[in-house]
């Protein structure tokens, strides 16, 4: 019998009106759902599940081997989650993996984990130059060097095996970490032990902003700076890089600071819980007023103390800063080398000063340069 278009749309509606009376019924399966499964009993090879109004499942094979010690525990009637393998098999059962359901279930616990913010202790059980390494539900878990804490940071510069050695000291130990990012699929469980400290930082340090002067203990040392703990706020701890040192050139932080030294510092940048600070913001800038006291032309003393590709740094006697002489004044570095001594007085003259740029370049005068190469001819004449 023909439908007629009358009658069409109240059959129509009364389908509707299922739909959205009881949607469960609506509901399909697909391949990686999670089903809750009752167990029916088990044959060779074989075990059989009853998954309600989706019909039977099935777990055999591989599946089976896997999850055998499971299977060997379960009684008739015992419910369990299960794992969609495959939709509709040969036999026409639905195919269920235990194990990965197991997994599967841990996965969303990490990812609701993640989600809350939870904070919780773990166990460091190993250590790569890239960061730690720790188990979370039996789930490897890694927690980069960047998201170790302030306290916890290796003060080692970049070299690898230096901060190999730091982080070897954690295995064993515990900290206190959140889950940062979960990638199931990827098989990658990220932690931050950062991210709880940096909550608390960042509270204090909404009474602090860029200019302020504070009282700190310089709680680090490294190749790339020092570091400084807040006296009034200890959890606050800032980083003071090498070129906020000192307004001269600074080869070794230690020449400047030392661990436990009681210093004044400004503060430069607040930026994600991280925290820049300057000691030389607070020290007389030696370039100003220099044009006063020197001029381009002028003849000064000067100390070399350094070499690089480019030139020499200078130490100008009667001033707090270097200048650089070029190594195109020499023809080449070695040619610099055997013309200049480091830790050596020598004459020199301004060619460019400009304290603005704080730019002080100088040229070695000829007659010294003349004269050092008289002195190394005459010593190669009396090895020949």
């Amino acid at each position: 019998m023909a439908i007629t278009i009358e009658k069409l749309p109240k059959k129509i509606s009364v389908f509707a009106g299922i739909m959205k009376a009881e949607p469960e019924l609506f509901v399909f399966l697909k391949e990686g759902d999670l089903v809750e499964a009752e167990f029916i009993g088990k044959e060779k090879g074989k075990a059989f599940f009853n998954l309600g109004r989706y019909g039977t499942g099935v777990v055999f094979g591989r599946e089976f081997l896997n999850a055998r010690e499971i299977i060997r525990e379960l009684e008739q009637g015992r419910k369990m989650t299960a794992k969609v393998a495959m939709l509709d098999n040969e036999n026409g059962y639905i195919e269920l993996s235990l194990t990965e359901a197991d997994k599967q279930k841990v996965w969303q616990e990490l990812k609701e984990m993640k989600d809350s913010g939870e904070a919780f202790t773990v166990k460091i059980t190993g250590v790569n130059a890239g960061g730690l390494t720790t188990d979370i539900k039996e789930i490897k878990a890694f927690l980069p060097v960047s998201q170790l804490s302030n306290e916890h940071y290796p003060r080692v510069g970049d070299f690898k095996e230096k901060i190999l050695e730091e982080l070897k000291k954690f295995v064993d130990g515990e900290l206190q970490v959140k889950i940062i990012t979960v990638n199931p699929k990827a098989n990658k469980l990220i932690i931050s032990e950062r991210e709880i400290t940096d909550e608390n930082v960042q509270e204090l340090l909404k009474k602090y902003k860029v200019g302020d002067v504070v009282d700190g203990i310089i709680s680090g040392v490294a190749d790339f700076g020092a570091f400084i703990r807040f006296v009034n706020d200890p959890e606050v701890e800032g980083l003071i890089h090498i070129s906020e040192l000192d307004h001269k050139l600074v080869e070794n932080p230690k020449e400047i600071v030392k661990v436990d030294e009681s210093v004044k510092a400004m503060i430069t940048d607040i930026k994600e819980g991280r925290v820049s600070l300057s000691l030389k913001a607070l020290k007389p800038d030696p370039w100003k007023g220099l044009e006063e006291k020197f001029k381009e032309g002028q003849r000064v003393k000067g100390i070399p103390f350094k070499y690089n590709p480019f030139g020499a740094f200078v130490n100008v006697e009667g001033a707090l800063v270097q200048g650089l002489i070029h190594v195109s004044e020499f023809g080449g570095v070695e040619e610099m080398k055997n013309v200049l001594e480091l830790g050596r007085s020598y004459e020199f003259v301004i060619d460019v000063l400009k304290p603005e740029e704080k730019r002080l370049i100088l040229k070695i005068k000829k007659v010294e340069k003349e004269k050092e190469k008289e002195e190394e001819k005459k010593k190669e004449e009396k090895i020949i």
